[in-house]
């Protein structure tokens, strides 16, 4: 196992116990999770209703520049809803050509925030709209992380800030022998998939 092997091996391991601290914050504030949807406590649903600001506080309280850009976030909900579309149509029919396993959308595309009962009206909208945005980026990135495994597998030349869940299958950068040699096994590597959880991306 090479060293880079072992650190994302940690990696894991720490994303892991951070899992187990997010469910922690589950017993914090009183709410369980049933059949995917979340429960709260009706004593904590009353307090914060109780606290909930009105939708009419909340906007005359933005500057009115934040108010100006309102317009400019909404007009990238078009793309969004395009790519998600066209990207799910073009898993639909290529990745069962190429064997690779379809990305699961409902993992990624999460819509629970907009429903918290301490959100006013224009809240709940914008947390929908947040929530939908990068759940579709993330679906979008999985379905171009394996399509990239699939059509080429080799690593950048230098280190990226990010990487998607499948890099540290591809190949180092300039090692032809390898690349050669593995070429079929790599772009084919998918029997973890079943097992990827999206904390794990």
């Amino acid at each position: 196992m090479s060293r880079v092997d072992e650190l994302i091996g940690q990696i894991h391991e720490l994303e892991d116990v951070l899992m187990d601290e997010l469910k922690a914050k589950e017993k914090e504030f009183f709410y369980h999770i049933k059949n995917r949807k979340v429960r709260f406590e009706q004593e904590v649903i009353e307090e914060g209703r109780a606290k909930m600001v009105s939708s009419i506080k909340y906007l005359s309280e933005l500057p009115i520049l934040t108010i100006i850009t309102i317009p400019f976030i909404w007009m990238m909900i078009i793309p969004a809803l395009i790519a998600d579309i066209f990207v799910t149509i073009y898993q639909a029919i290529c990745f069962p050509i190429y064997k690779i396993p379809k990305v699961k959308r409902s993992d990624y595309v999460v819509l629970d925030r907009y429903n918290l009962f301490y959100l006013d009206k224009v809240e709940k909208i914008n947390c929908l709209y947040c929530e939908y945005f990068n759940g579709v980026i993330g679906y979008v990135r999985e379905i171009a992380a394996r399509t990239e495994q699939f059509w080429c597998p080799i690593k950048h030349s230098r280190p990226l800030k990010d990487t998607h869940s499948r890099y540290n299958r591809f190949f180092d950068f300039g090692d032809y022998t390898k690349y050669r040699e593995e070429i079929e096994k790599r772009r084919s590597d998918f029997e973890d998939v079943d097992n990827i959880n999206p904390k794990d991306i």
